[in-house]
């Protein structure tokens, strides 16, 4: 296994002792797969950050620790690296441990061995169950802050919360159909994820909410489930739901995977129509295609590098403030074509 990097800094990339690392780095017989893996996981993160690696001083490491579809892990890995380098003075650097659709078993397992290997802070994003909160509280027992980001787990040990408005986006979606679609008879798609996260809760709340006050009645809502592992799954279900609602055209897609909204457009192209409106979430790679193609009528959207920036400002300062408890909520941002960050004039 080639490397760049020294035993020390794989060992605490990967939460294994050096001894460990040396019989990976060394092919010796005897260690289990899953090992080497972890350590192949830390090479690459050291890899990506390797700014902070060359860095000399005091290395703070942070965990992140997710129970997300792969799509918004992998948003989340981007951004969180992307604004390491400017938290120097200090050296930070992140190892991560996401799952899509892992349950409260998984995360807290997760929790309590960062709790075993050391940790100067963990950012979570996981299902708010009695055993993820037992897990956050023997962190904080153990001086582990811990601060959650996207879903959040209000009244919990964890030292605070960043993340988008959920239920304000939700709202925010009602309004834009509404004004897109305004027969209050219209049905709207609505798009769901298979894991159902506190956060789509909260943005379903939001939407019901939002459309029962602006209209006065409840707008029929024709739900498919998008389970994050084959987008041809969900074309199927919305090819489905239009065969039995021809005149379905709203779509608010609340939480889909990778590959979910194309997947979507897919279905209406399958019944010779196209989805007006189409409110998704997050300005990724997929998303900013389909908006600058047209595909999708706006995208709610909220700066994660500045949530991943704020999370880890709260963790670092956490030594120095420990009673101290932030909630921070990100605004929403409604884009389209003509006010996408970075777009040339």
């Amino acid at each position: 296994m080639r490397r760049r990097f020294s035993v020390r800094d794989i060992a605490v990339q990967a939460g294994l002792s050096e001894a460990t690392v040396d019989r990976v780095l060394h092919e010796r017989p005897g260690v289990r797969a899953g090992t080497v893996e972890q350590v192949r996981r830390a090479l690459a993160d050291l890899e990506r950050q390797q700014s902070q690696v060359r860095l000399t001083g005091r290395v703070v490491v942070l965990d992140v620790v997710m129970s997300a579809p792969r799509r918004f892990a992998d948003a989340v890995r981007t951004a969180l690296e992307a604004e390491l380098p400017a938290l120097h003075p200090a050296t930070v650097r992140a190892r991560f441990r996401t799952c899509a659709g892992a349950d409260g078993a998984w995360v807290a397992a997760e929790l309590d061995r960062v709790l075993r290997t050391g940790s100067h802070g963990v950012v979570l994003q996981a299902p708010d169950s009695p055993a993820v909160r037992a897990a956050v509280q023997r962190l904080a027992d153990g001086h582990v802050p811990v601060v959650t980001l996207a879903t959040d787990l209000p009244g919990s040990a964890r030292r605070g919360y960043v993340g988008a408005d959920n239920r304000g986006a939700g709202s925010t979606a009602a309004y834009l159909l509404t004004q897109w679609a305004p027969d209050p008879e219209e049905p709207v798609l609505v798009v769901r994820s298979r894991q159902q996260l506190d956060n789509e809760r909260e943005r379903s709340r939001g939407f019901e909410a939002t459309l029962a006050q602006l209209e006065g009645s409840v707008r029929p809502v024709v739900d498919v489930v998008d389970d994050d592992r084959d987008p041809a799954v969900l074309e199927d279900a919305v090819v489905a739901a239009l065969g039995e609602r021809p005149g379905l055209r709203a779509v608010y897609s609340m939480c889909a995977g990778a590959g979910g909204n194309p997947a979507v457009l897919r279905g209406f192209e399958r019944r010779g129509t196209r989805p007006v409106p189409f409110v998704v979430h997050d300005l990724d790679g997929e998303n900013a295609a389909m908006l600058a193609r047209g595909d999708v009528s706006a995208v709610l959207h909220h700066d994660l590098r500045t949530d991943c920036r704020r999370a880890c400002r709260l963790l670092l300062r956490a030594p120095l403030a420990r009673d101290e408890h932030v909630g921070t909520a990100s605004a929403i941002q409604v884009l389209t074509p003509f006010n996408v960050p970075g777009r040339e004039r």
